[in-house]
């Protein structure tokens, strides 16, 4: 296993999250580029269709998981025969799922009123079997901290999945061209996590062992089935009640608070959750870091959400095209609802490194609960009405987490609020600014008035920042690139 060789747990930490930035910004660049060429050769129903097959895999996949790869990170010891039996629970439960979504695929088609999806639905399924073998591999990384060897196959899981997709789509594959992408992506980024994490897993059956596994895990895979059922219950409402060229529409406006925001929490989330647990008998520690990773989650988030809800407009006509008009305001909506769900990104963590998940399953049983009568009352006001439930839920469970997470750690309220100060009166000045960039340069083409506005506003947000925070920031910097913790890696076998 592998030891530091000094102190510096923020130091590695730091530099865990410069390389998760670095993954997210290589892979979400590649995912966006392949989404704006994917666009202009797709049809929304043909979204559409492989979002059916999508959501499903997705619920299905928290199965898989059962908490494990948590269990994995959170554990301090026996680290390699614990990776052994959750290497083979994993394959174990990978090939049932394919197995299952096989059998169910036409039920689900039927469900969608989308007879292509069976076949479509059964080719994604291979995915639970693929991942299988890769999985433990990249928690092994992330137990580690090592994200600059997790970026590898994170970037090329991205890169090969939108080439093979748009290269299939121009030879005329239709939403196919979608499904194979995302298994050759699969397939890549198994064999990268082999190549730069030289473990070799053996088949292990321990029972006692699994069951200390499961135990940590199974309120962890409740927490998942709760976040997996509030991120597609829109999906699975839209489908059903819209039509699918309406839920083409919407997971496009969708993507791009995903790929730029969503998915950046994911990424800091999973340095975050390992580093906590290295915390988790000092609760004072525990509490800083708190507070630390959610003032700098929010100025990386607020600027990117309230960014994207002022630029809606032109960021979809040049990013996806024309044809998508109807997805801006969708889009801008739900910009500001991941921005409220960054909020209390961090706290989750919290309770996870601790050994308490049962506390975050039920704060995500309460907005699930808020979310299901929100979704089924918005829909009927078409998409917008969607996206406003997922702003109304979100934003009363995250003033609940605030209260629970202040009173959990012995922390003031005022304190969490002080350290989104920055983030909020940075993203004012962008608002500002890049308002004002827009009204300048209204007439233009789309292109000129959102890189107008992008410059504008990061002038604005990041001229906040140097004011407030010059100093600390560049503290971050020289903790990030300081290599005085180097250390020296022993796989275990």
């Amino acid at each position: 296993m592998s030891q530091a060789s000094g102190g510096g747990l923020a130091g590695r930490t730091a530099r865990g999250v410069l390389w998760s930035y670095g993954s997210f910004a290589v892979s979400k660049a590649a995912v966006l580029l392949a989404t704006a060429v994917l666009a202009r050769l797709l049809t929304p129903e043909e979204f559409g269709i492989v979002a059916v097959a999508t959501v499903v895999v997705t619920f299905l996949a928290v199965v898989q998981g059962l908490g494990l790869g948590a269990a994995l990170i959170q554990r301090r010891g026996d680290i390699g025969r614990a990776s052994n039996v959750v290497f083979t629970l994993n394959l174990m439960l990978g090939v049932l799922l394919t197995a299952v979504v096989f059998g169910i695929a036409p039920f689900v088609a039927d469900y969608f009123r989308e007879p292509t999806a069976t076949p479509l639905l059964r080719a994604l399924g291979l995915t639970f079997t693929l991942e299988a073998f890769g999985s433990v591999h990249l928690v092994r990384m992330q137990r580690d901290l090592r994200f600059d060897r997790v970026f590898i196959p994170d970037a090329g899981r991205s890169l090969i999945k939108g080439a093979v997709s748009v290269g299939l789509a121009l030879a005329g594959m239709g939403a196919w061209s979608l499904i194979l992408g995302q298994l050759a992506g699969v397939v890549a980024a198994v064999l990268l996590s082999w190549l730069v994490f030289p473990w070799r897993p053996r088949l292990t059956i321990d029972t006692p062992l699994a069951r200390a596994l499961i135990a940590y895990g199974l309120p962890l895979f409740g927490v998942s089935v709760m976040w997996v059922l509030s991120v597609n219950l829109d999906y699975v409402i839209i489908g059903r009640q819209l039509g699918s060229e309406e839920l083409g529409i919407y997971t496009l406006a969708y993507r791009l608070p995903e790929l730029l925001v969503v998915s950046l929490m994911v990424g800091v989330n999973r340095v975050v959750f390992p580093a906590f647990s290295t915390l988790q008998a000092d609760r004072s520690g525990l509490e800083r870091g708190f507070l630390v990773a959610t003032h700098y989650m929010v100025l990386v988030t607020f600027p990117l959400s309230i960014g994207m809800a002022i630029v809606a407009d032109p960021l979809v006509h040049v990013a996806l095209g024309p044809e998508w008009a109807d997805a801006i305001p969708v889009m801008r909506v739900l910009a500001i609802s991941v921005l409220v769900a960054s909020m209390m990104a961090a706290a989750g963590d919290v309770y996870k490194a601790v050994g308490r998940p049962g506390l975050l399953f039920r704060l995500n049983l309460l907005h699930l609960a808020l979310l299901v009568p929100a979704l089924l009352i918005g829909v009927q006001y078409g998409l917008v009405g969607v996206a406003l439930a997922h702003l109304t839920a979100r934003t009363v469970t995250r003033i609940v987490r605030t209260i629970v997470i202040s009173r959990f750690l012995d922390v003031p309220i005022s304190l969490i609020v002080v350290q989104w100060r920055t983030a909020a009166l940075g993203s004012i000045a962008l608002a500002v600014m890049a308002g004002a960039a827009m009204y300048l340069t209204a007439g233009t083409s789309s292109i000129v008035h959102l890189t107008a506005a992008v410059l504008a506003g990061a002038l604005g947000y990041f001229a906040v920042v140097a004011a407030l925070e010059g100093p600390q920031v560049r503290e971050l910097i020289r903790a990030t690139l300081s290599r005085s913790d180097a250390r020296t890696d022993e796989v275990d076998v």
